[in-house]
Order: C-alpha cells, then structure tokens, then sequence
C-alpha cells in the first residue's frame, strides 16, 4: 500500500509544480507589456527552477520500491536586457502629451518615408526599403486615425449623457 502513496505523493508534487509554473506562465503574459513594476523597472519574464525530490515511504526505506517526486527550487527573474524601456516620470501622461507624441511619431514615418523614396528614386536606396518605409508610415497614420476616432466616440457619447 506505501508503495501507490508513494506514487501518489510522486503525483502530487508533480502537480503542485506545474500549478506554479503555470501561475508563473500567466503572470509572465500578464504582465509582458508592463513598463514599470513595484521596484520602478519593467517587469521582468520569470523561470521555475524545478529538481527531483526523493519519496520517502516505508518500502523505500526497505529498499522494495522507491518514487521520485518534483521540487520547485526557485523562480528566477531573467536577466537578458528588456526590450521594453521605462518611462522617466513617475507621473501618468496627460491625454494631450500623448496624441502629440503620436503626431510626431506620424510626422517622423512620414519623412522616413519621404527620404526612402528619394533615395530610391535617385538609385542610391533599395526599392525593399522605401516599400517598408512607406508600409509603416500608412500603418501609423492609420493608427492615428483610429485613436482619433476612438477619442471624438468618447467624446459624442459623453456628451450624449444627461446631466
């Protein structure tokens, strides 16, 4: 009979092991986008340190059967450098700071763009270059528009509220 607790106790340490790899799994996609955590960094992907842990039950001390079970032994942050940078205030931008950083993020694809295309019209550009050039110009003024159309929606249905 100590042999299935055994195996049972296997099983056991097996699932709570991957209950935390998952918890660290959705917590990693949670938050692969954040930008600041408590300590003021961006977050950063974390790993479950996983080791063999040895059964112990009474016909393994016999040496008749033996289980080898999971162990988490640590979860550790991953030390590449981030590809998400964090912001220097500690403050929430306002609205206006924001749509203006869009607009200038337009202003500068569009002239990106504009260059790509000379070059390449002068033959000293790549015709690849200017296509991805004028690709990400079209996709962030599309972007533009959509977050402005978002804006004046908010805008009609808030004024559409009684006072």
């Amino acid at each position: 009979m100590s042999t299935l607790n055994a195996a049972m106790e296997a099983s056991a340490s097996a699932l709570s092991a991957e209950r935390l790899r998952i918890e660290v799994a959705v917590s990693n996609l949670a938050n692969a986008e954040s930008t600041r955590s408590e300590n003021g960094q961006p977050y950063r992907r974390r790993d479950v340190v996983l080791s063999t842990e040895s059964v112990n039950s009474f016909d393994s001390a016999l040496g008749r059967a033996s289980a080898t079970g999971v162990e988490v032994v640590d979860v550790l942050e991953d030390q590449s450098p981030s590809a998400v940078v964090p912001s220097e205030s500690t403050e929430p931008k306002a609205l206006t700071s924001s749509f203006g950083e869009l607009l200038a993020s337009v202003e500068q694809s569009a002239g990106a763009a504009n260059d790509a295309v000379r070059q390449m019209l002068d033959g000293t550009g790549d015709v690849h270059d200017a296509m991805i050039a004028l690709q990400r110009a079209d996709m962030t003024l599309q972007l533009t528009v959509q977050v402005r159309n978002k804006l004046v929606q908010a805008y009609q249905e808030i004024m559409r509220m009684p006072v």
